[in-house]
């Protein structure tokens, strides 16, 4: 009852106030272009006030714009608290008085957020906003997480205080050095040289090797791309422990095609297949199993794309990653990757579909499950985020995170897999920008699109794309744009539209996976964070 009656007296006190982020904000915050309203003539945006904006390092002050839109201002009270890590942050500022009126014209406030950059933490702060009509008041409370960071020890540069005259030595000593530098660069650049001619000649021999059974034009079956990549940034020890040989890992994981039995085709597209199966072990137990192939008439390239991004995932273990069973190649045979697989397991994007009754790729049809609502959406991102967390612990960079590489049971859990057929299969999805490969341009953070820069923030980009299938059932994101468009779509600062029916603080978290710089997006910790946050406000109210 006292949850109603403030909904009611809630209109009366600010039914003559705005508050709200103008665009330059939310674009320097969120890197959207649109407002972000608090309160819009006396109506409270609930939604907006409970999530808790993230605020980057490189931003150190945030702005807000109100207005009275009543003929007299209104009385207000201002204040800030740090909740959290207070030693990592001075107290914020305003740029206005703690107290005073609301102007009856548009009027941006500013507060500043000094970290003291001695430890670095995630401050975790509330600006209340009191605002009265002499009847009444209302507060409203603007939480916002900012990130201090550590200030690197700059080295102690030593001046000498007395001017120091060159002298003959000296010029002898300089011209010695020049020379010596000139010698080591020219050097450097003849082993450039060098290795740079053996390396065209290895591409030449490469591509020789590969027009011998692929013609230039095959642009669709001879996609190059591959989904997982470690980072280039890997400790030696850590990258000699992931650069084990394919074959070595096939030869791990080979099985006996006669313990293998197919029953139905699953999925069937250009140039790969699908099946449901079973495989037996050496003890003759039976477990289900997912079978993925090539067709008779797949090129050599196809079928080291599978081999190679089937068992990428090979010796990892959690419960939110679908890793390979086991692998079957035999002579004059297309090889078998086998997965462990459970009746009620379906490929998510297919899933989304048939809750819009939509079926595709000779999926099997049926009622459509159940409606999903934004608590379900909420779960089914944490899963996949938990998925993705894990595989960057490991150093491994998905580098193709969409609906069509996870799996979803029938209790909505959801496990992140591999992408292996998935440009067979979802031939939609890829795009090739005349350069013979094949790539998800429309998933792609912008680094990833321009200049092929793949790291976490690529993979944090993916999934807000995700998370936006989600909520959008799967529709095609940019489906209105030409995939030769999309790098200066995103790069002039357009990103995919609000779906109907999503909150605000939902979309507020895709926008910001999307931001321009990969420094500005948060870290899978940071989301992770903020969806339990929002899942748990979510679980209150049902």
């Amino acid at each position: 009852m006292k949850w109603l009656i403030l909904l009611l007296l809630v209109p009366s006190c600010l039914a003559h106030l705005n508050v709200y982020l103008s665009v330059a904000e939310v674009m320097r915050l969120l890197g959207l272009t649109a407002e972000l309203f608090y309160v819009r003539d006396g109506q409270i945006n609930v939604y907006a006030l409970n999530f808790v904006v993230p605020v980057p390092a490189t931003i150190n002050e945030l702005h807000f714009t109100w207005q009275s839109l009543t003929r007299k201002p209104l009385p207000y009270t201002l204040s800030a608290e740090v909740k959290s890590n207070s030693e990592a942050m001075h107290p914020p500022t305003f740029n206005i008085s703690n107290e005073g009126y609301v102007p009856t014209e548009p009027q941006t406030w500013r507060v500043d957020l000094p970290c003291m950059r001695t430890i670095a933490a995630e401050v975790d702060l509330t600006i209340s906003l009191n605002v009265s009509t002499g009847s009444s008041s209302t507060t409203l409370h603007f939480r916002r997480k900012k990130i201090c960071l550590k200030e690197a020890i700059r080295p102690a540069v030593r001046v000498d205080s007395v001017p120091h005259a060159p002298t003959s030595a000296d010029i002898f000593y300089a011209g010695s050095g020049c020379a010596g530098g000139i010698i080591l660069i020219a050097a450097i650049a003849a082993a450039a040289c060098r290795a740079r001619a053996r390396k065209l000649r290895r591409a030449r021999s490469d591509e020789q090797d590969a027009h011998a059974f692929l013609p230039d034009s095959s642009c669709k079956s001879a996609a190059s791309y591959t989904s997982y990549r470690r980072p280039t940034s890997l400790p030696a020890v850590a990258a000699e422990e992931r650069a084990r040989d394919l074959q070595q890992r096939i030869a791990e994981l080979t099985i006996q095609r006669c313990r293998v039995r197919l029953r139905s085709v699953a999925m069937e597209g250009t140039f790969g297949r699908v099946y449901r199966g079973t495989y037996a072990d050496e003890e003759a137990r039976e477990q289900e199993v997912l079978v993925k192939t090539v067709a008779e008439h797949a090129s050599q390239v196809q079928v080291s794309l599978l081999l190679q991004e089937g068992c990428m995932l090979y010796g990892l273990h959690h419960e939110r990653v679908l890793s390979v069973l086991g692998v079957s190649i035999e002579d004059q045979t297309a090889p078998f990757l086998l997965y462990p697989w459970d009746a009620g397991w379906r490929n998510m994007k297919l899933f989304l579909l048939a809750c819009r009754g939509v079926t595709i790729g000779g999926a099997p049809g049926g009622a459509p499950p159940p409606p999903l609502t934004t608590q379900h959406v909420v779960r089914m991102a944490l899963h996949a985020l938990d998925g993705l967390l894990y595989l960057h612990s490991q150093h491994v960079l998905h580098k193709d995170i969409a609906a069509r590489n996870c799996i979803v049971d029938e209790n909505l859990r959801v496990m992140i897999a591999d992408n292996a057929l998935s440009r067979d299969l979802f031939p939609a999805d890829y795009h090739c920008l005349g350069d013979n490969e094949n790539r998800p341009i429309k998933w792609l953070a912008l680094e990833a699109l321009t200049k092929r820069q793949f790291s976490p923030a690529a993979d944090v980009w993916a999934l807000g794309v995700l998370l936006w299938e989600l909520t959008t059932l799967a529709h095609q994101p940019y489906a209105e744009v030409d995939p030769f468009e999309v790098a200066a779509y995103l790069r002039d600062g357009y990103r995919l539209q609000q779906p109907a029916n999503c909150p605000d603080e939902l979309f507020a978290v895709m926008a910001y996976c999307w931001a321009m710089s990969p420094d500005d997006r948060p870290t899978l910790p940071q989301l992770q964070i903020f969806l339990r946050d929002f899942h748990t406000q979510l679980t209150r109210f049902v």
